[in-house]
Formats: structure tokens, C-alpha cells, sequence
């Protein structure tokens, strides 16, 4: 029943008869969905977003409030064709009809969802994050692996049942994230930056399954550059098999649920038994196999070592008999010039010696202790004294005065 003014002799003030038309209005409707031509998109620097709906014959002013267009994953287009499900009321301060809007979704349900999940897509493929070379191997066998996910969500304790089954030994570090709601995604990314500060071998990111809002802090950008920039791997185990978000791109390793998500982070404790004992059948033949090659190998050095030995005496005696022969050569030339200088030598002495005077018929007096004899008064009557000629000497003695 439609509730009327009620008359009065009294003037109304206009904020009372903005009020009063508010209240009516919002009392005699429920929220409804409101299909439209999007224009005039505007947003405050509150967080509001201000737009109008239209289509040929009217348009429809719309509010959508901060603590509401948070859930928006991207801002929609001028022109597109929306759905705004909300209240219709009019704003008091000015007297003007309007719908305040609750959510705000492209025609087809996931439109605004499905544009934003592509257009960080094709940025992050620009920049080679989605290149499949830039993945990293997984750890083959883990022992410390840090886990992002909420505190209190069934994915954390089906992580652990799995790891506890298949790798006890692996200590697991937990770094607790609110997965949903408001400010998720940047919540996400600095418990990520700790788990990478815990020094783990790797990271499982994870959470339950939902809708593409509940799942939507996995598909925003805070949240895939703190995957790409984790310094171990990181395996994602996101919502359930049907769903694909941007951080499973980004991520090394993307399972289709948690617990599978577990199960690629560790191996198997049966597989590593396994691998343990094939490992130890195969010991003593590579060891014997190491052993093998090992002495092949210095045998090739030896027989290397004992060629380079025989080059190198080789040259070297090469180089002694070359030196040899040039000290032979040169003793022999310095021999040869030492004699000519000393011939030269004695034909000078010999003619300046008194011998020669004596081969051209000259004789020389001496007295017995061979003082030569030069003048008479050196020869008194009796004197015995020598006469040396060219063939030797003539005892003599002086006649007379």
C-alpha cells in the first residue's frame, strides 16, 4: 500500500521533502537489477564511482560506493552495456532520483572479470613472465617448503595431510594471508616476501575453490609480480580444477587444487626408498666404473708425460751440443789469434836481440859472472874473461896493455 503525504497548514523545509520522498521511495522497493548503456564514469578521490545508465527513451544516475567498487576488477567502458543491481533512493542534499549500486557486472555475468583477467594477461606476456623458459625446476627433494595460504581455510590442512603422508621429513612454514576481500592481493604479496625471506627450497600459494570475486586477488597484479619475483619456486594449487587464474601463469607449477598442489611439491616417501635403493645396488659398479677410468686416465697421462719427457731431453741435448760446438769453435779462433800475436811478438824481440848482432859476425865480452866487458881498461894483462860468438862461447885471456 502506497503511503500518502499527509496534509498540514505548516510549510515543509525541501531537505524534509527530499527525506520524506527518500524514505517513501526506499520503503515501497527492493534492490533490483537495472540494464543500461554505460556514460559519464567517473571515480572521486574517495573511491567512489559516480556513472549514468541509459537506453533510448531515459537514463538512470547511479552511485557506486568505495566500500563496494573495491570488488570491481577493473574499471568498465564507456558505452558498454552493464548490470547494476542495487536500491533506488533519492539523495536528499539535492533532490535527485538515483540508484546506489551494490555491484556492477557487464552483461553476461563475468564481462568486467573476463576484460581485466586479459588485459593483465597480455601485460604480463609482454613482459615474458608467461614465457614457459623463464619456469624454474621444482626442488627434486624438499626439506623446507613455506605455504601461503589462510590460517583457517581447509586448504592449509590438506596441505599438510598430503605433505605428512608423502615427505614427513619436510618441515613446512607457514605464512598465513587472507585470501578474499579487500585488500587480498596485497596481503598475498607480503606473505609471500616472508615466506622468501624463510629460506625454503620453495613456495605453495593455495586456496579453496569459488567464484571469479572470491578467487579475484589471484588474478591481480600485486599478487603475479610477487610470484615472478619470489627467489625459489613457487607452485600454485588455486580453487579447483576448472578454474585458471593469472598467478597459476606466472607460478613455475600450476596444480588444480591444493592437495595436488602438495603432491608435485614433495616425492613420495615409497619413491624415495625406491630411489635410495636403486642407488645403492648401482654403488659398487660406478664406483668400480670410477675406479676403471680413473686408471685410464693416468695411464694416458703417464704415457703423455713420458712422450713430453723424451721431447724435452731431446731439445735439450740439441741445445748442449750446439753451445758445445760454439765454445770448442770459439776457443779454438781465440787459440789461433793468441798465436799470431805471440809470433808477432817474438820477431819483434828477436831483432832487437844482442843474438842477432852476434849472427851477423859480432862477438861480446864477458867476465865469468857474465858482465860484459866494453872498454880496454875492462881487459888487464891476465884477465881471463868469455868471448860469446853465434854458436856459443871462447874462454880467453888478455896478453898485454
Amino acid at each position: 500500500m502506497v503511503r500518502k503525504f499527509e496534509a498540514t497548514g505548516s510549510a515543509w523545509s525541501v531537505w524534509r521533502v527530499n527525506q520524506a520522498a527518500r524514505n517513501l521511495l526506499e520503503s515501497q522497493t527492493r534492490p533490483l537489477w537495472v540494464v543500461g548503456e554505460l556514460s559519464a564514469w567517473t571515480r572521486s578521490s574517495r573511491g567512489h564511482r559516480y556513472f549514468t545508465l541509459k537506453d533510448a527513451k531515459a537514463e538512470l544516475r547511479c552511485v557506486l560506493f568505495a566500500g563496494d567498487a573495491w570488488r570491481l576488477p577493473t574499471d568498465p567502458k564507456e558505452g558498454s552495456h552493464l548490470r547494476a543491481f542495487g536500491q533506488l533512493t533519492v539523495y536528499p542534499a539535492r533532490g535527485s532520483f538515483q540508484l546506489v549500486a551494490k555491484k556492477v557486472e557487464a552483461e553476461g555475468g563475468e564481462g568486467l572479470w573476463r576484460m581485466a583477467f586479459n588485459r593483465l594477461r597480455r601485460l604480463l606476456d609482454d613482459e615474458g613472465l608467461l614465457d614457459p623458459a623463464r619456469k624454474r625446476p621444482l626442488p627434486e627433494r624438499p626439506r623446507r617448503v613455506a605455504v601461503v595460504t589462510s590460517a583457517s581455510g581447509a586448504a592449509l590442512q590438506d596441505v599438510v595431510a598430503v605433505i605428512a603422508r608423502r615427505a614427513p621429513w619436510v618441515r613446512l612454514v607457514v605464512s598465513p594471508a587472507s585470501v578474499q576481500g579487500e585488500g587480498a592481493a596485497r596481503k598475498i604479496r607480503t606473505a609471500i616476501e616472508l615466506a622468501g625471506r624463510a629460506d625454503p627450497d620453495l613456495i605453495i600459494v593455495c586456496r579453496g575453490g569459488g567464484g571469479a570475486e572470491d578467487l579475484w586477488a589471484f588474478n591481480q597484479e600485486e599478487t603475479a609480480r610477487a610470484i615472478a619475483e619470489s627467489p625459489v619456486p613457487v607452485v600454485t594449487g588455486i580453487g579447483h580444477e576448472v578454474d585458471r587464474t593469472i598467478a597459476d601463469l606466472v607460478a613455475d607449477r600450476a596444480a588444480p587444487t591444493p592437495s595436488a598442489a602438495a603432491e608435485m611439491a614433495v616425492p613420495e616417501v615409497g619413491a624415495v626408498l625406491s630411489r635410495v635403493e636403486d642407488l645403492r645396488s648401482a654403488l659398487p659398479a660406478s664406483l668400480l666404473g670410477q675406479v676403471r677410468a680413473r686408471r685410464s686416465r693416468l695411464e694416458e697421462l703417464a704415457v703423455s708425460l713420458y712422450g713430453s719427457g723424451e721431447r724435452l731431453i731431446g731439445l735439450l741435448r740439441m741445445d748442449i751440443d750446439r753451445a758445445l760446438a760454439e765454445l770448442v769453435g770459439g776457443a779454438r779462433d781465440a787459440v789461433r789469434e793468441r798465436r799470431l800475436s805471440l809470433a808477432g811478438y817474438a820477431a819483434g824481440l828477436g831483432a832487437l836481440s844482442p843474438l842477432a848482432t852476434l849472427e851477423r859476425g859480432y862477438s861480446i865480452a864477458t867476465g865469468r859472472d857474465g858482465t860484459a866487458l866494453r872498454r880496454r881498461a875492462d881487459l888487464p894483462a891476465g884477465k881471463e874473461f868469455l868471448l860469446r860468438v853465434s854458436d856459443g862461447e871462447v874462454e880467453c885471456r888478455a896478453t898485454g896493455g
